[in-house]
């Protein structure tokens, strides 16, 4: 009996499951049916079309097309077997096996994702052809609606085409960088051969460019494209497509081994392919669609004028003196009242035979020195309530950053004793800097500095006066495009706006969708006005001379990053003053700009007349910017008042130092008007607001940027 009622029970529960998992394929089936029926319709015409994407400026004028310059389609006669089988050693193992879609293969990626707790997916080669033909690559559009489209279409491919068909119909779709489309195109370009006289090594390495076409381009990542090219090699080999032989020899090929010198065929003025190769990567960010593969009108924000001017600035000497052709320089210009980025370079004296290279304007990897101070240390002390007046007085002698025995050392290696917020900024000194950073708490400064879009993988106090981080990556420190806009938040009274390099997208369906940077709220409108005022100072009697335009109301800091030790000693072996960036962020009501400058070769020291290139750019720049289109000043905002040449906020206390006495002075500061009044501010306001027992230092930095002593090795 008891058996009896067990094989029972085990034949309900059988039929409940049975019924159970029929229930979900059913559902499962209706539902990949009814997304299925509402796929894109196939068409041999869209898997071989040359797509072409048309790209405006800020005044709807056409400045690109991209997509139809360079194409040359190969036949399958004409691809060789050992780029076929690069191809799906590294992109799908199981391709000449399944009918569009992989099943182990998508097992597979499930159970890594479960383990990885991360995303990883089972697309097939025939999937990626459909995705790259029809749908967007945003992590956003992964939903289950555009997986069942895919693989429907996939399956339908793999009905009516061969996979001989298929895999030219893929060689001859994918972005292969520099501007070439198909890889018999690269090859072309790149070696001057066709595809079928090409050795295994380069093979490999066009097999796997697509992934990431521009990161694993040979000449300006070669060591990344060599990463790339081994991985595929080693792929090639696991799969028997290899012997040891062949792969060892194909591994030793240096990754430069047949390439030949690009040539220049870009239908787009050379002064704008680094902000293009910017709104590409913004396009792929806010749609998901590469406009290299997809075509597509994109309306930008550039101004082709601005943009023709710092080209003229960066590559004559009509408006600033270089020190040599190598010198470089990066610079971004946004629209302080929308984030609207209207100018971009990375460099000067541009390859013109690559295309969307690097731009060392959006990158983040040379240090930012003093221009981190006052959205990391000042403004933050301000917003906390830490600070309450431009006159607050801070101590400028020797100190340690907090929790060591390491000294903080002024660039100068000397100490001013007592002196003002606003001379500390003015005269950019690094013991205030580092002791505010620390009243204000590495966290808080943190999530200030976020507020700004400007992140650390970990805080560190060294972070007071410098962007250097432990960690290297795009999303780390700053660039001349995060310090543009973080600076505009000043210049607006306290918002952050996302850089935007494009504003409309007018998709291929005739749909089209408008982008622009809400803004959000990054600091008190008092905190903005405050810091401007002081760095108003940095023009007028600080390290910021060079950039001082006498009619135009502006503000602004300078920074310089500098050598360890170490590389002075092994590599630099001087002892004259250098250093290996020299920056300088300034804005005026309606535009901010950030300026690096520098060697390539950060070992390659800036000497001399070239720490004043960075405010040099900068003046150029904002002359031309505001001859016609004059700002006009700040307006104070309520909750301050001015006293001289100081503004504090209402109800703040004094805490100046009796210069002769050595005690603190505390009186409370009467709150008054709001109403603006006449700025006092002179050089002798300044520095008698400043304890004069270190007058003699404080003549010496007030020529800081012209007169430097050899024995700086210390950020300013």
């Amino acid at each position: 009996m008891n058996k009896q009622f067990f094989l029972r029970i085990a034949k309900y529960l059988g039929i409940g499951f049975l019924t159970i998992f029929l229930t979900i394929v059913l559902i499962g089936g209706s539902i990949f049916l009814f997304y299925a029926v509402q796929a894109p319709e196939l068409s041999e015409t869209k898997l071989v079309a040359t797509t072409s994407s048309k790209i405006y400026d800020n005044k709807n004028e056409l400045v690109a097309d991209l997509g139809a310059e360079r194409r040359v389609n190969a036949q399958s006669n004409e691809i060789p077997t050992d780029l076929v089988n690069a191809i799906v050693s590294i992109e799908d193992h199981r391709f000449f096996n399944h009918r569009g879609i992989d099943s182990i293969r998508i097992f597979g990626a499930f159970l890594r994702n479960l383990r990885s707790n991360g995303l990883q997916g089972g697309s097939t080669l025939t999937q990626q052809l459909i995705k790259l033909t029809y749908f967007s690559t945003s992590t956003a559009d992964q939903t289950i609606a555009r997986k069942a489209q895919e693989a429907w279409l996939a399956i339908q491919l793999e009905r009516t085409a061969t996979k001989q068909e298929i895999l030219t119909y893929y060689i001859n779709k994918v972005y292969m960088s520099n501007g070439n489309y198909g890889m018999q195109t690269a090859a072309q370009n790149y070696y001057g051969k066709d595809l079928k006289d090409l050795s295994i090594p380069q093979l490999a390495l066009l097999a796997g460019m697509p992934q990431a076409p521009n990161q694993y381009d040979p000449y300006s990542h070669p060591e990344e494209a060599q990463q790339r090219r081994d991985l595929v090699l080693s792929e090639m080999q696991r799969q028997g497509y290899l012997t040891s032989e062949q792969y060892e020899t194909a591994i030793n090929t240096p990754i430069t081994d047949g390439l030949q010198s690009l040539k220049g065929s870009n239908t787009y003025p050379q002064y704008l392919d680094n902000y293009l190769k910017e709104v590409i990567d913004q396009v792929e960010q806010e749609t998901g669609y590469n406009l290299l593969t997809t075509g597509m009108d994109i309306y930008t924000n550039v101004d082709q004028d601005v943009q023709k001017k710092l080209w003229d600035i960066y590559n004559t000497d009509e408006y600033v003196q270089y020190p040599d052709d190598d010198f470089q320089a990066a610079s971004t210009i946004v629209d302080v009242t929308n984030g609207k980025v209207i100018a971009q370079l990375g460099s000067r004296h541009q390859a013109s035979n690559v295309s969307f290279g690097l731009n060392q304007a959006v990158e983040t990897n040379r240090d930012w020195g003093s221009t981190m101070k006052p959205i990391t240390d000042y403004a933050p002390a301000l917003e906390y309530g830490i600070y309450d007046s431009t006159a607050y007085m801070l101590k400028d002698v020797p100190y340690n950053f907090p929790g060591t025995n390491d000294p903080v050392l002024n660039w100068d290696r000397s100490y001013y004793g007592n002196i003002t917020l606003q001379y500390a900024i003015q005269q950019s000194r690094n013991v205030p800097a580092v002791e505010t950073l620390d009243k204000v708490g590495l966290d808080r400064a943190k999530t200030f500095l976020n507020g700004l879009g400007i992140d650390y993988p970990t805080m560190l106090y060294v972070n007071a006066i410098s962007s250097n981080t432990t960690e290297t990556g795009k999303q780390y420190g700053a660039s001349s495009e995060k310090m543009a806009a973080a600076y505009a938040a000043f210049a607006n009274g306290g918002t952050y706006y996302k850089p935007m390099y494009i504003n409309k997208v007018v998709f291929s369906d005739g749909s089209s969708k408008e982008f622009s940077a809400p803004g959000t709220r990054a600091m008190k409108e008092t905190t903005a006005y405050m810091m401007t005022e002081m760095m108003k100072t940095v023009l007028y009697y600080g390290t910021g001379t060079g950039a001082y335009i006498s009619w135009l109301p502006q503000a602004g800091k300078t920074g310089t990053s500098n050598y360890t030790d170490a590389e002075i000693e092994n590599h630099i072996k001087t002892d004259q003053y250098v250093a290996p960036d020299e920056m300088f962020v300034g804005y005026t009501r309606k535009y901010s700009m950030a300026v690096w400058t520098g060697y390539s070769n950060r070992l390659t020291p800036i000497v001399g007349d070239g720490f004043r290139v960075a405010g040099s750019i900068y003046r150029s720049m904002m002359e031309y910017l505001a001859e016609n289109d004059h700002p006009g000043d700040w307006t104070m905002p309520e909750g301050l008042y001015r006293s001289g040449g100081y503004v504090f906020k209402n109800g703040a206390r004094n805490n100046w130092t009796n210069p002769t006495t050595q005690q603190p002075i505390v009186t409370e500061a009467p709150v008054v008007s709001t109403e603006d009044t006449t700025q006092e501010t002179t050089q002798e306001t300044t520095n008698n607001a400043n304890n004069s027992n270190n007058s003699n230092n404080a003549n010496n930095a007030n020529n800081a940027n012209t007169n430097e002593p050899n024995i700086n090795r210390n950020p300013r």
